[in-house]
Protein backbone atom coordinates (compact mmCIF):
# COMPACT_ATOMS: atom_id res chain seq x y z
CA UNK A 1 0.00 0.00 0.00
CA UNK A 2 1.38 3.57 -0.71
CA UNK A 3 1.72 6.33 1.48
CA UNK A 4 -1.13 8.53 1.31
CA UNK A 5 -0.71 12.06 -0.23
CA UNK A 6 -4.07 13.54 0.53
CA UNK A 7 -4.81 15.75 4.18
CA UNK A 8 -6.75 18.54 4.43
CA UNK A 9 -7.14 19.54 0.87
CA UNK A 10 -10.47 18.44 -1.28
CA UNK A 11 -10.48 14.79 -2.42
CA UNK A 12 -11.42 14.87 -6.33
CA UNK A 13 -14.08 12.93 -7.92
CA UNK A 14 -11.80 10.70 -10.24
CA UNK A 15 -10.05 9.92 -7.05
CA UNK A 16 -12.75 8.58 -5.19
CA UNK A 17 -13.23 4.51 -4.01
CA UNK A 18 -14.55 2.50 -1.74
CA UNK A 19 -18.24 1.17 -0.85
CA UNK A 20 -20.60 2.67 1.94
CA UNK A 21 -20.65 -0.85 3.77
CA UNK A 22 -16.70 -0.52 4.85
CA UNK A 23 -17.81 2.40 7.08
CA UNK A 24 -19.15 -0.27 9.59
CA UNK A 25 -15.95 -2.39 10.24
CA UNK A 26 -14.21 1.19 10.77
CA UNK A 27 -16.53 2.55 13.26
CA UNK A 28 -16.80 -1.11 15.25
CA UNK A 29 -13.31 -1.44 15.86
CA UNK A 30 -13.19 1.92 16.40
CA UNK A 31 -15.55 1.46 19.39
CA UNK A 32 -14.18 -2.39 20.45
CA UNK A 33 -11.00 -1.18 22.17
CA UNK A 34 -9.46 -1.12 25.78
CA UNK A 35 -10.73 2.81 25.94
CA UNK A 36 -14.41 1.64 25.35
CA UNK A 37 -13.94 -1.07 28.37
CA UNK A 38 -13.38 1.69 30.56
CA UNK A 39 -16.14 3.71 29.63
CA UNK A 40 -18.35 1.05 30.22
CA UNK A 41 -16.57 0.79 33.92
CA UNK A 42 -17.11 4.33 34.90
CA UNK A 43 -21.06 3.45 36.47
CA UNK A 44 -20.13 0.59 38.20
CA UNK A 45 -17.21 2.25 39.36
CA UNK A 46 -19.91 4.80 41.22
CA UNK A 47 -21.96 1.73 42.47
CA UNK A 48 -24.44 1.11 39.62
CA UNK A 49 -25.77 -2.18 39.37
CA UNK A 50 -24.82 -4.49 36.03
CA UNK A 51 -28.27 -4.61 35.46
CA UNK A 52 -29.10 -0.49 35.15
CA UNK A 53 -25.45 0.33 34.01
CA UNK A 54 -26.41 -1.74 31.06
CA UNK A 55 -29.45 0.46 30.17
CA UNK A 56 -27.10 3.51 30.70
CA UNK A 57 -24.73 2.46 28.01
CA UNK A 58 -27.40 1.52 25.85
CA UNK A 59 -28.90 4.63 25.83
CA UNK A 60 -26.20 6.90 26.20
CA UNK A 61 -24.93 5.32 23.11
CA UNK A 62 -27.69 5.40 21.14
CA UNK A 63 -27.65 9.49 21.98
CA UNK A 64 -24.05 9.77 21.19
CA UNK A 65 -24.12 7.59 18.04
CA UNK A 66 -27.11 9.36 16.58
CA UNK A 67 -25.37 13.14 16.07
CA UNK A 68 -22.25 11.34 15.24
CA UNK A 69 -23.62 8.94 12.35
CA UNK A 70 -24.82 12.32 10.90
CA UNK A 71 -21.44 13.88 10.73
CA UNK A 72 -20.23 10.62 8.51
CA UNK A 73 -22.73 11.44 6.01
CA UNK A 74 -20.88 15.07 5.22
CA UNK A 75 -17.47 13.59 3.75
CA UNK A 76 -18.81 11.83 0.65
CA UNK A 77 -20.75 15.62 -0.12
CA UNK A 78 -17.72 17.67 0.58
CA UNK A 79 -14.43 15.24 0.33
CA UNK A 80 -12.87 16.72 2.93
CA UNK A 81 -11.75 16.24 6.40
CA UNK A 82 -14.30 16.95 9.34
CA UNK A 83 -13.05 19.70 11.17
CA UNK A 84 -12.37 21.92 8.17
CA UNK A 85 -15.82 21.73 7.71
CA UNK A 86 -16.18 24.24 10.64
CA UNK A 87 -14.75 27.10 8.71
CA UNK A 88 -18.44 28.10 7.49
CA UNK A 89 -20.04 28.00 10.78
CA UNK A 90 -17.30 30.05 12.40
CA UNK A 91 -15.12 31.29 10.02
CA UNK A 92 -11.51 30.69 8.20
CA UNK A 93 -9.71 31.70 12.30
CA UNK A 94 -12.98 31.49 14.15
CA UNK A 95 -12.34 27.49 13.69
CA UNK A 96 -9.21 27.60 15.87
CA UNK A 97 -12.32 27.71 19.06
CA UNK A 98 -13.32 24.01 17.55
CA UNK A 99 -9.56 22.76 16.43
CA UNK A 100 -8.12 23.45 19.56
CA UNK A 101 -10.69 21.36 21.57
CA UNK A 102 -10.12 18.82 19.23
CA UNK A 103 -6.53 18.66 19.56
CA UNK A 104 -7.01 17.95 23.01
CA UNK A 105 -9.38 15.54 22.42
CA UNK A 106 -7.14 13.45 20.29
CA UNK A 107 -3.77 13.96 22.64
CA UNK A 108 -5.81 13.43 25.85
CA UNK A 109 -7.21 10.42 24.23
CA UNK A 110 -4.30 8.97 22.75
CA UNK A 111 -2.38 10.06 26.47
CA UNK A 112 -4.53 7.70 28.28
CA UNK A 113 -4.76 4.70 25.70
CA UNK A 114 -1.18 4.33 25.85
CA UNK A 115 -1.54 4.59 29.73
CA UNK A 116 -3.92 1.31 28.96
CA UNK A 117 -1.58 0.03 26.29
CA UNK A 118 1.16 0.01 29.24
CA UNK A 119 -0.87 -1.37 31.89
CA UNK A 120 -2.36 -4.22 29.44
CA UNK A 121 0.97 -5.02 28.06
CA UNK A 122 2.40 -5.48 31.68
CA UNK A 123 -0.46 -7.42 32.76
CA UNK A 124 -0.11 -9.64 29.55
CA UNK A 125 3.81 -10.44 29.58
CA UNK A 126 5.06 -8.23 32.50
CA UNK A 127 6.98 -5.52 29.99
CA UNK A 128 8.10 -2.04 31.24
CA UNK A 129 5.45 -0.26 30.90
CA UNK A 130 8.06 3.02 29.05
CA UNK A 131 8.78 0.42 26.66
CA UNK A 132 5.47 -0.46 25.81
CA UNK A 133 4.83 3.58 25.62
CA UNK A 134 7.35 3.40 22.51
CA UNK A 135 6.01 0.12 20.69
CA UNK A 136 2.85 0.81 21.19
CA UNK A 137 3.01 4.75 20.01
CA UNK A 138 5.42 3.28 17.06
CA UNK A 139 3.06 1.13 15.66
CA UNK A 140 0.06 3.75 15.61
CA UNK A 141 1.82 6.02 14.19
CA UNK A 142 3.10 3.69 11.69
CA UNK A 143 -0.03 2.93 9.83
CA UNK A 144 -0.92 6.80 10.12
CA UNK A 145 1.30 7.91 8.30
CA UNK A 146 0.42 5.18 5.69
CA UNK A 147 -3.20 7.11 6.17
CA UNK A 148 -6.72 6.27 5.04
CA UNK A 149 -6.65 3.32 2.86
CA UNK A 150 -4.36 1.21 5.31
CA UNK A 151 -6.35 2.08 8.20
CA UNK A 152 -9.67 1.22 6.62
CA UNK A 153 -8.10 -2.39 5.98
CA UNK A 154 -6.25 -2.75 9.49
CA UNK A 155 -10.24 -2.16 10.85
CA UNK A 156 -11.87 -4.52 8.56
CA UNK A 157 -9.64 -7.59 9.43
CA UNK A 158 -9.70 -6.94 13.36
CA UNK A 159 -13.20 -6.39 13.28
CA UNK A 160 -14.10 -10.15 12.48
CA UNK A 161 -11.36 -11.10 15.16
CA UNK A 162 -12.65 -8.72 17.66
CA UNK A 163 -16.50 -10.04 16.94
CA UNK A 164 -15.48 -13.67 17.77
CA UNK A 165 -14.05 -13.02 20.83
CA UNK A 166 -16.48 -10.85 22.09
CA UNK A 167 -19.29 -13.53 21.02
CA UNK A 168 -17.35 -16.17 22.64
CA UNK A 169 -17.04 -13.78 26.11
CA UNK A 170 -21.13 -12.83 26.18
CA UNK A 171 -21.92 -16.47 25.19
CA UNK A 172 -19.88 -17.20 27.92
CA UNK A 173 -20.80 -14.83 30.71
CA UNK A 174 -24.77 -15.26 29.54
CA UNK A 175 -23.90 -19.13 30.85
CA UNK A 176 -21.83 -18.28 33.75
CA UNK A 177 -24.30 -16.04 35.31
CA UNK A 178 -23.60 -12.97 36.29
CA UNK A 179 -24.51 -10.54 39.15
CA UNK A 180 -27.16 -8.24 37.68
CA UNK A 181 -28.65 -6.85 40.52
CA UNK A 182 -33.02 -5.70 39.59
CA UNK A 183 -33.93 -3.66 37.26
CA UNK A 184 -36.45 -1.74 40.20
CA UNK A 185 -36.70 1.04 42.01
CA UNK A 186 -34.64 0.73 44.70
CA UNK A 187 -31.53 -0.72 43.31
CA UNK A 188 -31.38 2.56 40.56
CA UNK A 189 -29.46 5.40 41.60
CA UNK A 190 -29.79 8.16 39.57
CA UNK A 191 -26.08 10.11 39.47
CA UNK A 192 -24.25 6.84 38.59
CA UNK A 193 -26.85 5.85 36.16
CA UNK A 194 -26.70 9.36 34.79
CA UNK A 195 -22.59 9.65 34.86
CA UNK A 196 -22.71 6.48 33.51
CA UNK A 197 -25.37 7.30 30.59
CA UNK A 198 -23.70 10.68 29.46
CA UNK A 199 -19.98 9.32 29.78
CA UNK A 200 -21.36 6.62 26.96
CA UNK A 201 -23.51 9.64 24.87
CA UNK A 202 -19.56 11.59 25.44
CA UNK A 203 -17.90 8.80 24.21
CA UNK A 204 -19.34 8.51 21.19
CA UNK A 205 -20.17 12.22 20.53
CA UNK A 206 -16.85 12.22 20.32
CA UNK A 207 -16.25 10.51 17.34
CA UNK A 208 -18.07 13.20 15.03
CA UNK A 209 -14.69 15.54 15.22
CA UNK A 210 -13.05 12.65 12.83
CA UNK A 211 -16.04 10.47 11.32
CA UNK A 212 -16.20 12.53 7.82
CA UNK A 213 -12.42 11.45 7.35
CA UNK A 214 -12.90 8.00 6.66
CA UNK A 215 -15.95 8.49 4.41
CA UNK A 216 -14.44 11.61 2.58
CA UNK A 217 -13.32 9.24 -0.29
CA UNK A 218 -16.09 7.63 -1.15
CA UNK A 219 -18.33 8.62 -4.27
CA UNK A 220 -20.29 11.57 -3.91
CA UNK A 221 -23.32 9.83 -5.12
CA UNK A 222 -23.47 7.55 -1.96
CA UNK A 223 -27.03 8.29 0.08
CA UNK A 224 -27.05 9.98 2.77
CA UNK A 225 -29.16 7.37 4.56
CA UNK A 226 -26.92 4.46 3.60
CA UNK A 227 -23.70 6.11 5.36
CA UNK A 228 -25.68 7.34 8.52
CA UNK A 229 -26.89 3.52 8.88
CA UNK A 230 -23.81 2.07 7.81
CA UNK A 231 -21.35 4.29 10.33
CA UNK A 232 -24.84 4.27 13.20
CA UNK A 233 -24.68 0.35 13.23
CA UNK A 234 -21.07 -0.34 13.38
CA UNK A 235 -20.45 2.50 16.41
CA UNK A 236 -23.58 1.74 18.07
CA UNK A 237 -22.91 -2.27 18.40
CA UNK A 238 -18.81 -1.98 18.59
CA UNK A 239 -18.86 0.66 21.35
CA UNK A 240 -22.13 -0.50 23.50
CA UNK A 241 -21.00 -4.30 23.12
CA UNK A 242 -17.33 -3.18 24.23
CA UNK A 243 -18.79 -1.19 27.00
CA UNK A 244 -20.86 -3.56 27.83
CA UNK A 245 -17.75 -5.99 28.40
CA UNK A 246 -16.15 -3.39 30.36
CA UNK A 247 -19.14 -3.57 32.94
CA UNK A 248 -18.94 -7.38 33.28
CA UNK A 249 -15.71 -7.74 34.07
CA UNK A 250 -15.72 -4.90 36.37
CA UNK A 251 -18.82 -6.26 37.94
CA UNK A 252 -17.14 -9.49 38.25
CA UNK A 253 -13.50 -7.88 39.68
CA UNK A 254 -14.66 -4.50 41.50
CA UNK A 255 -12.00 -2.12 42.17
CA UNK A 256 -9.03 -3.29 39.91
CA UNK A 257 -7.34 -1.97 36.64
CA UNK A 258 -9.12 -2.48 33.40
CA UNK A 259 -6.33 -5.23 31.99
CA UNK A 260 -6.69 -7.17 35.11
CA UNK A 261 -9.92 -7.29 35.05
CA UNK A 262 -10.42 -8.20 31.76
CA UNK A 263 -7.84 -10.87 31.87
CA UNK A 264 -9.36 -12.24 35.49
CA UNK A 265 -12.94 -12.02 34.32
CA UNK A 266 -12.27 -13.62 30.65
CA UNK A 267 -10.47 -16.45 32.46
CA UNK A 268 -13.04 -17.06 34.56
CA UNK A 269 -15.65 -17.38 32.01
CA UNK A 270 -13.06 -19.52 29.89
CA UNK A 271 -9.61 -20.16 30.74
CA UNK A 272 -7.44 -18.24 28.64
CA UNK A 273 -9.96 -15.96 27.13
CA UNK A 274 -8.85 -13.07 29.23
CA UNK A 275 -5.85 -13.04 27.53
CA UNK A 276 -7.11 -13.06 24.17
CA UNK A 277 -9.63 -10.63 24.69
CA UNK A 278 -7.21 -8.25 26.26
CA UNK A 279 -4.68 -9.00 23.17
CA UNK A 280 -7.49 -8.32 20.72
CA UNK A 281 -8.27 -5.19 22.61
CA UNK A 282 -5.39 -4.02 22.27
CA UNK A 283 -5.24 -4.02 18.60
CA UNK A 284 -8.41 -2.46 18.36
CA UNK A 285 -6.48 -0.27 21.07
CA UNK A 286 -3.53 0.29 18.53
CA UNK A 287 -6.00 1.42 15.41
CA UNK A 288 -8.06 3.89 17.39
CA UNK A 289 -4.72 5.63 18.41
CA UNK A 290 -3.59 5.95 14.74
CA UNK A 291 -6.95 7.27 13.82
CA UNK A 292 -6.24 10.00 16.58
CA UNK A 293 -3.13 10.24 15.45
CA UNK A 294 -4.13 11.29 12.09
CA UNK A 295 -7.32 13.45 12.78
CA UNK A 296 -5.20 15.44 15.32
CA UNK A 297 -2.49 15.95 12.58
CA UNK A 298 -4.80 16.97 9.59
CA UNK A 299 -6.56 19.27 12.54
CA UNK A 300 -3.09 20.90 13.08
CA UNK A 301 -2.43 21.34 9.51
CA UNK A 302 -6.29 23.31 9.25
CA UNK A 303 -4.98 25.28 12.07
CA UNK A 304 -1.79 26.34 10.71
CA UNK A 305 -3.44 26.76 7.38
CA UNK A 306 -5.93 29.43 8.79
CA UNK A 307 -2.49 31.91 9.64
CA UNK A 308 -0.59 30.88 6.65
CA UNK A 309 -2.28 28.72 3.43
CA UNK A 310 -0.37 25.85 3.14
CA UNK A 311 0.02 23.49 0.00
CA UNK A 312 -0.83 19.84 1.12
CA UNK A 313 1.54 17.72 0.65
CA UNK A 314 2.66 13.93 2.11
CA UNK A 315 5.57 15.54 4.25
CA UNK A 316 3.40 18.29 5.91
CA UNK A 317 1.10 15.45 7.27
CA UNK A 318 3.95 13.08 8.47
CA UNK A 319 5.51 15.97 10.61
CA UNK A 320 2.28 17.39 11.78
CA UNK A 321 1.29 13.62 13.13
CA UNK A 322 5.14 13.31 14.44
CA UNK A 323 4.47 16.57 16.55
CA UNK A 324 0.86 15.44 17.94
CA UNK A 325 2.11 11.95 18.76
CA UNK A 326 5.04 13.55 20.54
CA UNK A 327 2.59 16.16 22.75
CA UNK A 328 0.37 12.73 23.32
CA UNK A 329 3.30 10.41 24.71
CA UNK A 330 4.71 13.13 26.89
CA UNK A 331 1.53 13.76 28.51
CA UNK A 332 0.98 9.90 28.71
CA UNK A 333 4.27 9.76 30.65
CA UNK A 334 3.04 11.29 33.64
CA UNK A 335 -0.24 10.50 34.00
CA UNK A 336 -0.36 9.11 37.50
CA UNK A 337 -3.43 8.54 39.85
CA UNK A 338 -7.40 6.62 39.40
CA UNK A 339 -7.62 5.73 35.81
CA UNK A 340 -11.43 5.48 36.00
CA UNK A 341 -11.88 8.80 37.07
CA UNK A 342 -9.94 10.54 35.36
CA UNK A 343 -11.15 9.07 32.14
CA UNK A 344 -14.46 9.94 33.43
CA UNK A 345 -13.80 13.47 33.82
CA UNK A 346 -12.44 13.76 31.12
CA UNK A 347 -15.67 12.18 28.61
CA UNK A 348 -17.60 14.64 30.64
CA UNK A 349 -15.32 18.14 29.58
CA UNK A 350 -15.30 16.77 25.80
CA UNK A 351 -19.40 16.12 26.29
CA UNK A 352 -19.66 20.10 26.97
CA UNK A 353 -17.07 21.09 24.48
CA UNK A 354 -18.17 19.34 21.38
CA UNK A 355 -22.13 19.51 22.32
CA UNK A 356 -22.20 22.99 21.00
CA UNK A 357 -20.42 22.16 18.24
CA UNK A 358 -21.77 18.85 17.14
CA UNK A 359 -25.25 21.48 16.85
CA UNK A 360 -24.07 24.19 15.23
CA UNK A 361 -22.31 22.05 12.24
CA UNK A 362 -25.02 19.52 11.99
CA UNK A 363 -27.70 22.42 11.83
CA UNK A 364 -25.73 24.57 9.65
CA UNK A 365 -25.44 21.40 7.05
CA UNK A 366 -28.37 19.80 6.93
CA UNK A 367 -31.08 22.98 7.62
CA UNK A 368 -29.66 26.32 6.87
CA UNK A 369 -27.44 25.39 3.77
CA UNK A 370 -28.95 22.60 2.82
CA UNK A 371 -24.86 20.77 2.07
CA UNK A 372 -24.49 23.17 0.03
CA UNK A 373 -20.64 24.84 0.54
CA UNK A 374 -18.03 26.10 -1.71
CA UNK A 375 -14.49 23.86 -1.36
CA UNK A 376 -12.56 26.58 -2.96
CA UNK A 377 -14.39 29.16 -0.77
CA UNK A 378 -13.19 27.37 2.38
CA UNK A 379 -10.08 27.58 1.33
CA UNK A 380 -9.51 30.87 0.25
CA UNK A 381 -8.44 33.09 2.76
CA UNK A 382 -10.46 36.49 1.52
CA UNK A 383 -13.38 34.03 0.37
CA UNK A 384 -16.85 34.17 1.27
CA UNK A 385 -17.09 32.27 4.74
CA UNK A 386 -14.83 35.26 6.70
CA UNK A 387 -12.00 35.38 9.07
CA UNK A 388 -14.63 35.59 12.05
CA UNK A 389 -18.42 34.17 11.81
CA UNK A 390 -20.10 36.04 14.53
CA UNK A 391 -23.51 33.48 14.23
CA UNK A 392 -21.33 30.10 14.80
CA UNK A 393 -18.99 31.70 18.00
CA UNK A 394 -22.28 33.20 19.27
CA UNK A 395 -24.06 30.33 19.16
CA UNK A 396 -21.48 28.24 20.78
CA UNK A 397 -20.74 30.54 23.52
CA UNK A 398 -24.63 30.81 24.46
CA UNK A 399 -24.92 27.23 24.25
CA UNK A 400 -21.72 26.19 26.41
CA UNK A 401 -22.13 29.00 29.25
CA UNK A 402 -26.14 27.81 29.34
CA UNK A 403 -24.68 24.50 30.25
CA UNK A 404 -22.40 25.23 33.50
CA UNK A 405 -25.63 25.27 35.88
CA UNK A 406 -25.51 22.07 35.00
CA UNK A 407 -22.15 20.49 34.63
CA UNK A 408 -20.89 17.79 36.92
CA UNK A 409 -17.70 16.58 37.40
CA UNK A 410 -14.76 15.62 39.55
CA UNK A 411 -13.65 19.32 38.91
CA UNK A 412 -16.97 21.62 39.55
CA UNK A 413 -20.57 21.26 40.06
CA UNK A 414 -22.66 23.60 38.97
CA UNK A 415 -25.79 24.74 40.92
CA UNK A 416 -28.70 23.23 38.95
CA UNK A 417 -26.47 19.82 39.55
CA UNK A 418 -26.22 20.05 42.76
CA UNK A 419 -30.13 20.31 43.06
CA UNK A 420 -30.33 17.60 40.97
CA UNK A 421 -28.16 15.13 43.28
CA UNK A 422 -24.92 15.69 41.82
CA UNK A 423 -26.85 14.77 37.91
CA UNK A 424 -25.29 15.86 35.08
CA UNK A 425 -27.78 16.64 32.13
CA UNK A 426 -25.69 19.43 30.34
CA UNK A 427 -25.75 17.90 27.06
CA UNK A 428 -29.71 17.91 27.03
CA UNK A 429 -29.68 21.61 27.45
CA UNK A 430 -26.49 22.28 25.19
CA UNK A 431 -27.75 20.75 22.22
CA UNK A 432 -31.12 22.67 21.83
CA UNK A 433 -29.74 26.30 23.15
CA UNK A 434 -27.29 26.39 20.39
CA UNK A 435 -29.20 25.13 17.69
CA UNK A 436 -31.91 28.16 18.50
CA UNK A 437 -29.33 30.43 18.78
CA UNK A 438 -27.66 29.71 15.57
CA UNK A 439 -31.12 29.41 13.95
CA UNK A 440 -32.23 32.79 14.97
CA UNK A 441 -28.48 34.13 13.76
CA UNK A 442 -29.09 33.21 10.15
CA UNK A 443 -32.23 34.46 9.98
CA UNK A 444 -30.48 37.70 8.55
CA UNK A 445 -28.12 35.75 6.15
CA UNK A 446 -29.37 35.78 2.06
CA UNK A 447 -29.34 31.97 1.93
CA UNK A 448 -29.98 32.28 -1.98
CA UNK A 449 -27.37 34.72 -2.59
CA UNK A 450 -24.86 32.23 -0.58
CA UNK A 451 -25.70 29.46 -2.55
CA UNK A 452 -25.42 31.33 -6.00
CA UNK A 453 -21.88 32.51 -4.40
CA UNK A 454 -20.84 28.41 -3.65
CA UNK A 455 -22.06 27.00 -6.66
CA UNK A 456 -20.35 29.86 -8.84
CA UNK A 457 -17.26 29.33 -7.05
CA UNK A 458 -16.82 25.46 -7.18
CA UNK A 459 -17.73 25.62 -11.21
CA UNK A 460 -15.24 23.32 -12.98
CA UNK A 461 -13.93 22.29 -9.33
CA UNK A 462 -13.39 18.79 -10.83
CA UNK A 463 -12.54 19.27 -14.32
CA UNK A 464 -9.25 17.62 -14.93
CA UNK A 465 -6.38 19.95 -15.03
CA UNK A 466 -4.72 21.22 -18.20
CA UNK A 467 -1.80 19.05 -19.57
CA UNK A 468 1.43 20.83 -20.05
CA UNK A 469 2.33 21.65 -23.55
CA UNK A 470 5.61 20.14 -24.82
CA UNK A 471 6.65 23.66 -26.48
Amino acid sequence: MLIETRSIDYIPLAERHGKVWHLWPVWFTGGANLATLATGIVGIALGLDLAWNTVAIVLGSALGTFFMAFHSTQGPQLGLPQMIQSRPQFGRRGALLVWGVALVTYIGFNAFNQVLAGQTMHELAGTDTRLTFVLFTGASVALAIFGHDSIHVAQRWLAYILIACMLVFSVGAGVTGLPWGGLDAESFKKVPFLTQLFASAAYQLSWSIYVSDYSRYLPRNVGVTESFLWTYIGALIGGAWMMEVGAIVAALSPGVEVAVAVQTGGDAILHGLGTVLLAAALGGLVTITAINFYGGSLTLLSAVDSFHPIRCTRDKRILSLLAVAATASTIALFLTGDFVSGFGDLLAILLYLFTPWTAINLIDFYVVRHSCYSVREIFNPDGMYGQWNWRGLLAYAVGFVAMIPFFSTGLYRGPVAQWLGGADVAMLVGLPVSTIVYLLACRSMDMAEDRRRAIAADRGLDDPEPVPSAA
